[in-house]
């Protein structure tokens, strides 16, 4: 079993990019050139690579390696996105390894790439790259090839070391246990499940209960034998249930017009755990997304883009604009779903522009826009 967190710092310390490797600052596939540069990446290293895994390390500096991080990322359906735009797509997860130096939902992106042995090459046109390219590494660089295309086996050694390097063990179990449960959230409700005799998940977040039914927020959820974080959200609402043989969740979304808010089940992520030391993570989505009446929704989406504009412009807002603020992300998501389809580059402009002083009101713009990925790519 691999400890993610051993895998990036050995990634760092002992290679510069190369033909399996790449690091990022940060990657963003919510627009074209992100996304058009991420799978000419993806590509690439899936041929340089036919017979191993490759890597791309996400949250680093690019000059000195300085680990800054990147927010959570829970997008499970980014296999779509490459098999949408990838003839011969391969394998493909993104992973949120916490490190303890970072701030709180700050992590480490790990992309891991697994080639079918056969060459990939774009499907259709994306950002400035052409349907039918295939590209291959030449040491750091992502490059076209258009002849002598051939898949050749170089790295399997020392992709092998590497992983050999990052084993688990007892030890690193232990203390990842005792980290969360008794620092990172001490001042939180905490517990801990084994799963198979092999498998650890810890859970952390401020409990209720409503009609029977524990909910937790401000949540954390990380699969410690891997140092991976599998779910954080500071704002939603969560169930948890397991038995001997699965973890399973169900997200909860607070959404509506104004003060009219309700509770919306988004997605359930179910964790199989075999006794072979393996697992199998399925998630489905649950959302349904609230109509409303299109001519209200428009008062409600011009008002929005005005109050934006003020704050562009440092004029002061009234009491009663700043309460409209709390509402802005909610009211912004709810116009993208009922057909305003620029409501999602309002929603990425704005963030720029409230942060600075409404930080409560970019984090909730952030969290909208991550429920808006997870709807899209579905």
């Amino acid at each position: 079993m691999i400890n993610k967190r051993l895998l990036v710092k050995n990634l760092l310390a002992h290679n510069d990019e190369n033909s399996f490797y790449d690091k990022k600052r940060f990657i963003a596939i919510g627009e074209k050139e992100g996304k058009g540069k991420f799978l000419k990446h993806v590509c690439a290293l899936a041929n340089s690579n036919p017979s191993n895994n490759s890597f791309i390390v996400v949250g680093v500096e690019d000059e000195d390696n300085r680990i800054v991080g990147v927010d959570f990322f829970d997008d499970s359906k980014i296999q779509n996105l490459v098999n949408a735009y990838l003839d011969n797509p391969p394998l493909i997860s993104y992973e949120n390894i916490p490190f303890p130096h970072l701030p709180e939902g700050k992590v480490v992106g790990l992309v891991t790439i697994k080639s079918i042995g056969k060459i990939c090459s774009l499907r259709k046109n994306i950002w400035k790259y052409y349907g039918g390219s295939v590209f291959f590494r030449e040491g750091s660089i992502s490059l076209p090839k258009v002849f002598d295309i051939e898949l050749k086996d170089t790295n399997s050694e020392a992709v092998a070391t590497i992983e050999q390097h990052a084993t688990n063990n007892i030890e690193l179990t232990l203390d990842g246990v005792i980290d969360f449960l008794n620092h990172r959230h001490k001042d939180l409700d905490s517990d801990y499940k084994v799963f198979k005799e092999q498998f650890v998940v810890c859970w952390a977040g401020n409990k209720k209960v409503v009609n029977g039914v524990t909910y937790y927020y401000r949540v954390d959820i990380e699969l410690i034998n891997e140092q991976v974080k599998l779910f954080y959200s500071n704002l939603d609402e969560v169930t948890i249930t397991y038995d001997n043989d699965s973890f399973s969740t169900i997200e909860f979304v607070q959404l509506g017009l104004g003060a009219k808010q309700r509770y919306y089940p988004l997605e359930k992520v179910v964790i199989n755990f075999s006794e072979n030391g393996t697992y199998q993570i399925k998630s489905d989505l649950l959302f349904e997304p609230p109509v409303h009446d299109k001519n209200e929704l428009k008062k409600i989406y011009e008002n929005n883009n005005a109050l934006v504009a003020k704050a562009k412009k440092n004029i002061e807002l009234t009491i009663a604009e700043v309460k409209q603020l709390r509402y802005l992300a909610d009211s912004y998501l709810i116009c993208f779903l009922n057909g305003f389809e620029e409501a999602k580059e309002r929603m990425e402009k704005a963030r720029q522009i409230l942060k600075p002083k409404y930080p409560k009101v970019n984090a909730s713009l952030k969290e909208a826009l991550r429920v808006l990925r997870k709807v899209k790519y579905s």
